[in-house]
Order: C-alpha cells, then sequence, then structure tokens
C-alpha cells in the first residue's frame, strides 16, 4: 500500500509488525505523533467513532487543532444509527465538541439516506455528503479457518442452532432471543441451542446472568476473527438480529452470505428476511418458528448475489472516494 501513497491506521491491543500497518491503542494519544508523521496535507478516510459518534473528551479536541495545524483532508465515514436518538441526551460539552467537528470534517460518507438527513437537519451539515453503504466484498479467505474442535462439539450437541451477534447490553436483543429460543423449545420439545457471539467492547455481569438464566444451551463466543464468525453462521439454522438501532446491520447480510435464514427488526437492511417490530416478542418467536420449520434456500442464493453484487459497487465507490489507484 505504501508505493501507492496509502497507509492503514487500526485500533489494536497488540502491537504488530507490519510496514504498510499502523497499530494503535483505543482512546490513546499515540495518534497523535502518527498524525504529525504521516497526515500533513494527507486525504483520511476516518472510519473511527471517538469523533461524532462517541466525542472523546481529549483526543477529538486534539484532533481537530492537529487538522488546523498539518491541514488534512478529513472525510469521516459516518456508521452509528444510533447517534439521531443519542444525541438529545449528550451533555453541553460533548454536542459543543460534536457541533465542532461536523465543523472541521471535509466531506462525510454515511451508511444510508436517514443519517445523511439528520446531519444537515439536526448538525446543520453543508458539506458533501455522499451515501455509501457500510456493505464490502469479504475478502478470499473470509470462509478458509476450521472451527476449534471443542467448539465444533459444543455447537453440534444440540439438533438445531441459533445464532446472534451483539453486546451483552439490553439493546442488542440477547436476552430476547434466548427467552424466544426457550419459548420454542418448550413449545416444540426440539432440542435447539443458541450461540451469542459478543463483540466483547463492554460488559454488564448482571444482564449476562438475567440471559443466562441457568440455560445450559446456550453457549458464548466472545471476541473470535471475523473467519470464526463467518464459520459459526454456516453450522447455524437460524440467525436472528434483535437490535433496533441498526444503521445498515452487516451481520445479516454476511448470514445470508452463509446461506442461513435471518430474523431481523425493521431496522438497517431488511430485504430477504423475515421482519418484526423491534420490541414485540411475540413477532419474534412466531418468525423464529417460521424460519426454523421453513427456510427458502432459493430466495437465500437469491440475495446473497444480491447483495455480492452491492458491496463489489459499493467498494467501487470507496476507492474512488479515496482518489488512489489500487
Amino acid at each position: 500500500m505504501r508505493e501507492r501513497g496509502v497507509r492503514l491506521w487500526t485500533y489494536s491491543d497488540e502491537q504488530q509488525e507490519d510496514e504498510n500497518v499502523r497499530f494503535l491503542k483505543p482512546f490513546r494519544f499515540g495518534a497523535i505523533p502518527s498524525l504529525i508523521k504521516d497526515a500533513f496535507k494527507a486525504r483520511i478516510i476516518d472510519s473511527s467513532y471517538f469523533a461524532i459518534e462517541h466525542p472523546h473528551k481529549l483526543l477529538l479536541p486534539a484532533w481537530i487543532i492537529s487538522k488546523l495545524l498539518l491541514r488534512f483532508e478529513w472525510v469521516k465515514i459516518f456508521h452509528d444509527g444510533s447517534l439521531p436518538s443519542r444525541y438529545p441526551h449528550f451533555s453541553r460539552l460533548e454536542k459543543i465538541l460534536v457541533r465542532a467537528a461536523v465543523r472541521s470534517v471535509t466531506e462525510f460518507i454515511v451508511v444510508n439516506e436517514k443519517l445523511r438527513d439528520w446531519l444537515r437537519d439536526e448538525l446543520g451539515v453543508k458539506q458533501k455528503i455522499s451515501v455509501i453503504s457500510s456493505l464490502l466484498p469479504l475478502p478470499p479467505d473470509a470462509f478458509d479457518v476450521s472451527l476449534q474442535e471443542s467448539l465444533v462439539k459444543t455447537i453440534s450437541r444440540h439438533e438445531k442452532r441459533v445464532c446472534s451477534i451483539g453486546v451483552f447490553i439490553p439493546g442488542y436483543g440477547f436476552k430476547e432471543v434466548a427467552d424466544a429460543v426457550a419459548q420454542i423449545r418448550l413449545e416444540s420439545g426440539e432440542d435447539i441451542g443458541l450461540v451469542l457471539v459478543d463483540c466483547g467492547y463492554v460488559r454488564n455481569p448482571k444482564f449476562e446472568s438475567e440471559v443466562f438464566a441457568d440455560r445450559d444451551w446456550i453457549t458464548v463466543v466472545a471476541n473470535v476473527p471475523q473467519s470464526t464468525v463467518m464459520q459459526i453462521l454456516k453450522s447455524s439454522d437460524l440467525f436472528v438480529r434483535a437490535f433496533g438501532l441498526e444503521s445498515y446491520g452487516l451481520s445479516r447480510v454476511e448470514a445470508i452470505w452463509c446461506g442461513v435464514p435471518v430474523v431481523a427488526t425493521r431496522a438497517g437492511e431488511t430485504r430477504g428476511m423475515l421482519l418484526y417490530d423491534y420490541g414485540d416478542q411475540a413477532g419474534l418467536v412466531r418468525q423464529m418458528k417460521a424460519a426454523l420449520l421453513n427456510s427458502s434456500q432459493r430466495e437465500t442464493l437469491h440475495w446473497s448475489a444480491v447483495f455480492q453484487k452491492e458491496a463489489e459497487a459499493n467498494l467501487q465507490e470507496l476507492i474512488n472516494m479515496i482518489g488512489v489507484e489500487v
């Protein structure tokens, strides 16, 4: 990438060696020396969360000042569909930081029209806003991994398997999915297991205990690479995404790419999926039963091809936005 004038920054607690990639510790000031070294008059495509979505009280002002001094272009990719509902509850300082950051951005890329309209109407954004979905093609080796034997044994002990991806906080719906599986198990007598893939950036032990509730048919997998997640999805009979604030919902499409039917809320991407309203537990149970009873492989394959084509188009748009031949 360096010979093309491109360098990737990514957050990682582990410092790895790669001449093309700079590994930064999350929410630390190590980004400032890296800015000084790499960012003078550069074009930065920023997909992080510390600016605007979750304004860091120290890092964000330092970033804004660095932009003035180093004169780099700041292209902000805006992912978080929950910000419009969270922003009214921000502190006065957080709102000041968000508005200062918005004024500093050179141009925006957002994942849907709703976010674009909110930025214009609520924050008064005048800069260029491009709408490009978060959906990108999977890397060629996305499926080239074998699950650990212990995990295969744990998952395969049940006749059917439901998978959900998220975080152990109430809004992500792990409890609702677990309760739905418990109800279906009781009513049908089927041996259904639940695999929860924990993204792992927050812990809530009290809520976790409510989800588990002595249910030995629940398996939790935390902080695993995408290739492992894809194999877990492939081994599942159903994927459920019970989050109500999706801006897009990549995991929904990834499940379809794995040939798995999807039950999801009416938020973000919904094509080719069985839908219910967030908070409607009866609707969730009904759609899960329908998917487990009769999934259409032909329809799943159709939407898999549609999403693959769209992902490739999105990637080309992003390449054009970066402005570097790859």
